[in-house]
């Protein structure tokens, strides 16, 4: 089963845990990203993410085998959304284990710092008002400035 994955549709948190469960593991961190109904000053309705599937799923796998090494994580599983998104829906969802918690706390924070930083997906915002906009756009084209081994305090 791959460890990083999309999905046009909700999924289960809780299959997704369970993906993790090993006996070795005394510690497990997850995070869950959800559609709030605001966004610097504007009220949103709805989310849409976009991905270009192929980079993303190898990036993706790329930084979960990342995570593992670097925390020695036992086990770790992102899925992030695509399509249209409802408030309150998950959009990402991030889960590590490890022998101990601070491990598998630093490793869930790698994989959604560096999935929001390195992964090719856009999100486009819809406002009560009828408009809409990409959210962090012009970052796309930049390279990133934090650079793909940055430091996660």
């Amino acid at each position: 089963m791959s460890a990083f994955r999309l999905s046009s549709t909700a999924f289960d948190t809780g299959a997704l845990r369970a993906e993790l469960a090993d006996a070795g593991s005394g510690g497990f961190a997850s995070f869950e990203g959800w559609v709030r109904d605001h966004n610097e000053g504007h009220r949103v309705v709805r989310l849409e993410y976009e991905a270009f599937e192929p980079l993303a799923r190898r990036e993706g796998e790329l930084i979960i085998a990342e995570a593992c090494q670097r925390f020695g994580l036992s086990g770790a599983r992102c899925v992030h959304r695509t399509g249209a998104l409802a408030l309150g829906e998950i959009a990402v969802w991030v889960g590590a284990a490890a022998v101990h918690r601070d491990e598998a706390f630093r490793g869930c924070r790698y994989i959604i710092d560096e999935v929001k930083h390195r992964l090719p997906i856009w999100k486009k915002e819809h406002y009560e008002d009828g408009d809409s906009g990409w959210v962090n756009c012009e970052r796309c084209a930049a390279a990133p400035a934090h650079g793909a081994h940055h430091a996660h305090g």
